[in-house]
């Protein structure tokens, strides 16, 4: 039986705050890449963009992070990445998948050092096993000779995304060709649609993604969901309940610290976001 490709799956975000409904993309996505019997997921990353992306009602890295941690504790496979959070500026999408990619390798560059006289094996590393690394990932890998050690076989890394998300790569000066080239071509895309999107139509639309669309798979949530971050921080601005729409641990944070007010939805009201920001300035130059 041929082994499965291990998969890691990486969504980047604002995450303000955490919801279920971004919990339920990564089941989501987990399942649809069990079903094609081709992949197995072995981990979650979500990654919080930092402070200075400038999007209206944004509040600090600190907070979402820690609401993410608290949202992601009955999870077993899905962890907070908090390294694009703590950046002194906002950072490429493209970047963050980079960084994460050169780790993954890095892991497996250790996983092979240390199993090749071994014919039979799986290995796991963990803080307590290999302290200088500062993540904890779960590598499972089997294979029957150490000459069958192969690229085939190390982890892939996929963005996850919505198809509120994909639909952004038309946004003008949003997003740079190349980046969008390498994301699709290099890493590949898990695309969850809601209800009354699309993302299928948008990909033939599309040059670009449609020469890559063997590498974006498209996941239909088969019970609709319209969970919206922006909806729950609206009401609970106007102290309606959020209850059963975020979890209890993070209802909880937001209520000690008082994290959404009517101050905290004017932050960077009437600024573009950075990427535009950055695009205006290389365009006055």
């Amino acid at each position: 039986m041929r082994s499965r490709i291990p998969v890691i799956l990486l969504a980047c975000g604002s995450f303000n705050p955490t919801t279920n409904m971004h919990m339920r993309l990564f089941e989501l996505a987990r399942d649809h890449l069990h079903q094609t019997g081709r992949y197995q997921v072995i981990e979650g990353i979500m990654s919080p963009v930092s402070d200075n992306y400038g999007k209206k009602g944004l509040v600090s890295a600190r907070h979402r992070v820690a609401m993410a941690k608290l949202a992601l504790e009955t999870s077993d496979w899905i962890r907070v990445d908090p390294w694009e959070s703590e950046q002194d500026t906002w950072t490429e999408t493209v970047k963050v998948l980079r960084v994460r990619s050169h780790q993954v390798l890095s892991y497996s560059i250790a996983w092979v050092w240390a199993s090749c006289p071994k014919l039979q094996f799986n290995l796991l590393y963990s803080r307590e096993a290999v302290p200088n690394l500062t993540d904890q990932v779960i590598l499972l890998w089997s294979c029957t000779a150490p000459t069958e050690v192969s690229t085939a076989f190390l982890p892939e890394l996929k963005l996850l995304c919505g198809a509120d998300f994909l639909q952004t790569f038309k946004t003008p000066n949003l997003w740079k060709e190349e980046d969008i080239k390498e994301i699709v071509e290099k890493f590949g895309l898990v695309c969850i649609s809601r209800a009354g999107s699309d993302p299928s139509q948008f990909i033939q639309e599309s040059d670009l993604l449609s020469k890559f669309q063997h590498n974006i798979f498209l996941v239909r949530e088969w019970i609709q969901n319209e969970i919206s971050a922006t909806q729950i921080r609206s009401a609970l601005c106007r102290g309606l309940s959020v209850k059963y729409l975020i979890p209890d641990s993070v209802i909880a944070y937001i209520a000690q610290h008082n994290v959404y007010t009517a101050e905290s939805e004017r932050s960077n009201e009437g600024q573009l976001l950075q990427p535009l920001r950055l695009q205006n300035t290389a365009i006055n130059l």
